[in-house]
């Protein structure tokens, strides 16, 4: 085995099931302020987004890694407890954490033991923090664990769980969502190798994004942050060019899957644009014909519909990237490159390579992306204003649910102890 081939074994996703329109939200602000209607309409057509998912009131980042992490751990392909007993590390990437102390990855470790997945008390649990871009970091930092450690065979779990949130009403309402994504880390890799040596990076120390302690909703200055996001995804980019020893075209030319981060729809759109057409001299028609070449769209057109994810954003992309590629290509999806670009406020950029292994056919054939999609449920006023009232994110304890509200199998947050620690459970199969 070829222990400097590292990468991704598989994928999970998770998206809470309630959603609300846009349009519904539009009608509601416009009836409490009409002067603002306009405001808030052209910011729906600008961002092209259409609704977005929320979470229940039983649900929160925890709830949504773990059950990612249990689909990805407890596939029939995965041999049973095999794959969870070879888990080394269990890393969370998120920014909006449930306490100031302990990592996501802890609780998500215990509350899927306690439902069933053989997960070991010899592992390391930790969180990596950045805005959108900690769950990029935490898969580089555990790939390179694992390249390090003397032991074949081992895996880590690195996952991506995040609730959008912001103040309302404004314009960034449109822009909130959740979700959570959980990728195995391995050598000899069965769904994406990652070139870990060409990693391009980026950082900068500025305000166009931040969420102060104590606040459960986020800061943003919308077209100072679309800036930043530009400029930090074309030297991200450079770098990795730089140290792949080659030109901006050569990399572009050799894509066949484009990957970036979505806060929403048009923005990963337009800053993609940018960059091909500075690097590449296309103008807006050739550049558009780039991303349809790569089929760009493919791979962010579900934001459009659960909202931004943050940490888990680029690799719901990548996800429905590779998905939509294998419908079409078959087995041909083998050796394409993937070339990722994650990014988090505040900032940094992470740029990487990767290319599609062999069995990576075998892995997507049992993912079912279309089902996250029609797990929606049309969601009411009420609900959406018990959503952003944030009730389980302030509330200093209490009972949240006995479990007889959650679905057959589901993790939820049972209850905050007087003291502030939350309890996780998993509802009876």
């Amino acid at each position: 085995m070829d222990k400097d081939v590292i990468g991704i074994g598989d994928m999970a996703m998770y998206v809470p099931n309630p959603k609300i329109e846009l349009a519904e939200v539009l009608s509601m602000r416009a009836a409490e302020d009409p002067a603002f209607e306009r405001r808030l309409r052209r910011a729906i057509e600008s961002t092209n987004q259409v609704s977005m998912r929320f979470p229940e009131i039983w649900e929160d980042p925890v709830t949504m890694a773990a059950e990612a992490t249990a689909a990805v751990l407890q596939r029939p392909d995965r041999s049973g407890g095999a794959a969870a007993e070879s888990v080394r590390y269990i890393a969370t990437g998120t920014e909006t954490s449930v306490d100031m102390s302990k990592p996501i990855s802890s609780y998500v470790h215990g509350v899927v033991q306690r439902g069933g997945t053989p997960l070991r008390a010899n592992v390391s649990t930790f969180q990596v923090q950045h805005a959108c871009a900690g769950g990029t970091i935490a898969l580089t930092g555990v790939a390179a664990l694992l390249n390090a450690a003397a032991v074949p065979g081992e895996t880590g779990v690195v996952i991506c769980s995040d609730v959008a949130r912001y103040e309302t009403p404004s314009t960034a309402e449109i822009t909130q969502g959740a979700g959570a994504v959980a990728m195995v880390i391995e050598d000899n890799p069965r769904l994406l190798q990652l070139d870990l040596r060409t990693i391009g990076l980026y950082s900068s120390d500025v305000d166009d994004f931040f969420r102060p302690l104590g606040s459960v909703t986020a800061r943003v200055k919308g077209r100072y942050s679309v800036d930043c996001y530009n400029e930090a995804l074309e030297a991200a980019f450079l770098d990795h060019c730089q140290r792949r020893r080659a030109t901006a075209q050569e990399v572009l030319t050799k894509t066949d899957m484009l990957v970036v981060h979505v806060p929403f729809h048009r923005m990963a759109v337009t800053g993609t644009m940018r960059l091909l057409e500075r690097q590449l001299g296309l103008d807006p028609a050739g550049a558009q014909q780039f991303l349809e070449r790569v089929r760009f769209d493919e791979g962010i057109e579900a934001t459009r519909v659960v909202g931004n994810t943050y940490s888990a954003s680029a690799y719901m992309s990548l996800m429905w990237n590779l998905y939509n590629r294998f419908k079409t290509d078959g087995e041909k999806i083998v050796g394409q490159q993937v070339l990722l670009a994650s990014y988090g406020s505040g900032n940094t950029m992470t740029v990487l390579g990767g290319t599609v292994a062999p069995s990576a056919p075998e892995v997507i054939s049992r993912w079912n992306l279309e089902k996250v999609l029609q797990s929606a449920t049309a969601a009411t006023m009420d609900q959406y204003h018990q959503f952003i009232r944030s009730s389980t994110y302030t509330m200093d304890s209490g009972a949240v649910s006995d479990g007889s509200d959650v679905p057959s199998g589901r993790y939820y947050l049972s209850g905050i102890r007087d003291d502030g620690y939350r309890q996780y459970e998993r509802a009876p199969v």
